[in-house]
């Protein structure tokens, strides 16, 4: 049995369990995937929870908010994407050594490439700078990104990011969110992740008004699929990466991570889980 886990706080709806027990199912490997909360956002509750899952025997976990930074420091090796983004959300544990890696900058670009080909992604607008924003931020760079515009609510967390990036080589900027608007028309790619979108922070983080004359549009939510942004988008007609694709692809890198099995021909295994868990959409 491999043993699987997912930690985090506000998790109970993930469909994290059942997309890794259909991928161990279409490998013959037996999978067991278990929620995992600890009674705090702390560091000291993570590790308590990670102490145990050790000590039960799991082979990894994968990691959510608000432990996605948290998870670095209980891990002996980090991978080169760890590093650039200072957040891991999937930990390899084996011979009781815990491995960290980052899925939403893998997975990212997997379901950029399913969607969007070999184009590279140009001038982007990132909206939205926290954990999953910093993955994608670094990941565009692997897709040909030529610069980042980067704008958030908080003001210090993206300034954080573009200087990040900065160290890199890579050309990234502040964008004020009351220049957001001229930054749209400026970018090749427009992309939201804040949670507004959600069901239950509905709305889009961009008016419609600045869709148009991009190329392409990604958005990290996908509960709903076809949120606000992206029918914008669509309506705009840019070619569409829906956070279901990011939800599925950084699941298949974890799942391999976790089990040293590579899954070969992905599209029945999409087609399967979105039949099954009725997963609907009219972008995607």
């Amino acid at each position: 049995m491999c043993k699987l886990g997912l930690i985090g706080q506000n998790i109970d709806a993930s469909r994290s369990p059942a997309l890794h027990r259909m991928l161990g199912d279409l490998c013959t490997l037996p999978v067991s995937y278990e929620l995992q909360i600890p009674t705090d956002g702390s560091p000291e509750a993570f590790s308590h929870k990670l102490d145990e899952m050790l000590a039960a025997g799991f082979n990894g976990t994968n990691v959510t908010f608000p432990y996605k930074q948290i998870a670095i420091a209980r891990a002996e090796e980090v991978n080169d994407a760890v590093k650039k983004i200072g957040a891991s959300n999937t930990l390899r544990i084996k011979n009781g050594k815990i491995f960290a890696y980052n899925t939403d900058y893998t997975g990212f670009i997997r379901g950029y490439r399913s969607r969007i080909g070999s184009s590279p992604a140009g001038k982007v607008l990132l909206i939205g700078a926290g954990g999953v924003g910093r993955a994608i931020g670094f990941a565009l760079f692997e897709l040909g990104a030529t610069e980042l515009m980067v704008s958030d609510l908080n003001a210090a967390g993206a300034q954080s990011l573009v200087d990040a990036i900065n160290v890199y080589g890579f050309k990234a900027r502040y964008i004020a969110p009351e220049d957001i608007g001229d930054a749209a028309k400026q970018a090749d790619g427009l992309i939201n992740c804040t949670p507004v979108g959600h069901y239950t922070t509905p709305g889009t983080p961009l008016s419609p008004e600045y869709f148009g004359g991009q190329s392409w549009a990604f958005d990290a939510v996908y509960t709903p699929i076809d949120t606000e942004f992206l029918i914008a988008a669509n309506q705009a007609n840019l070619k569409i990466v829906s956070g279901f694709d990011l939800f599925f692809y950084q699941a298949l890198d974890a799942f391999e991570i976790f089990t040293d099995q590579s899954v070969q021909d992905v599209e029945p295994v999409w087609n399967r889980f979105r039949e099954q868990y009725e997963v609907t959409s009219s972008l995607i």
